[in-house]
């Protein structure tokens, strides 16, 4: 029986989660959860009553449920242990834990629709102000990345080593949503050496966005690189 991913093809955290079982080469069906229209399908109903959080993704294996996409993504790595996404040794572990959390705890939720929709429709700020607002955070933990993963030696092809692992899972649907909101990357030579890598690879290009059941746009273009 395969296990079942409610997902949204625009989700930061489902994307991640995309990945990781495509790296693993796991079997999963893909529930879509359109949390855009009508409020959001995820707030209400039968997801609700599923995963009271009301967020995506929520992963299901047999009768057990794992909400949270690190959460989800650790449980696969425990389960099946090949290809490993993250390294051998304690201290390295740490280390892409701790940048993969820079981008999935300090980046993301800030940028995060219902955080984008409370500021819109609850505090009043315009469209303008909301881009600038995604805009300033997200290029705040781009400079830091570029900063990490351009000087630390463990760097290889990926963020750690030259296989994909953890941090490039977290940093590729990251690097979706700069693209999208137009942020210039060239400022980002080592990130974008990584993206690029990883989005040569099938289990990347198959979890992108326009490849999904209920996509309703594009990968987003690349902006030239001057």
């Amino acid at each position: 029986m395969k296990t079942q991913l409610y997902s949204f093809w625009r989700s930061s955290a489902a994307f991640r989660v995309r990945i990781a079982l495509n790296l693993k080469g796991l079997d999963y069906e893909v529930i879509p959860v359109n949390i855009v229209k009508s409020g959001g399908a995820q707030t209400a109903g039968e997801y609700a009553s599923k995963n009271p959080n009301r967020l995506v993704p929520l992963y299901i294996d047999g009768n057990n449920t794992i909400h949270q996409s690190l959460a989800i993504i650790e449980y696969l790595e425990e389960i099946q242990a090949n290809p490993p996404l993250l390294p051998q040794t304690a201290i390295d572990r740490a280390w892409v834990r701790a940048v993969a959390m820079d981008i999935a705890i300090e980046m993301h939720p800030v940028n995060n629709l219902r955080v984008l929709r409370y500021l819109m429709k609850t505090l009043g700020v315009s469209a303008e102000a909301k881009d600038t607002w995604g805009q300033h955070w997200m290029t705040l933990g781009l400079d830091s990345l570029e900063k990490q993963l351009g000087t630390d030696s463990r760097v290889g092809r990926f963020a750690y080593g030259d296989q994909p692992g953890l941090i490039d899972i977290c940093l590729v649907p990251q690097i979706f949503n700069a693209l999208s909101a137009k942020i210039a990357m060239h400022g980002y030579p080592t990130l974008m050496k990584i993206f690029d890598r990883c989005m040569a690879l099938p289990a990347f290009i198959d979890a992108s966005w326009e490849k999904q059941i209920d996509a309703e746009g594009l990968n987003p273009l690349r902006p030239p690189q001057e």
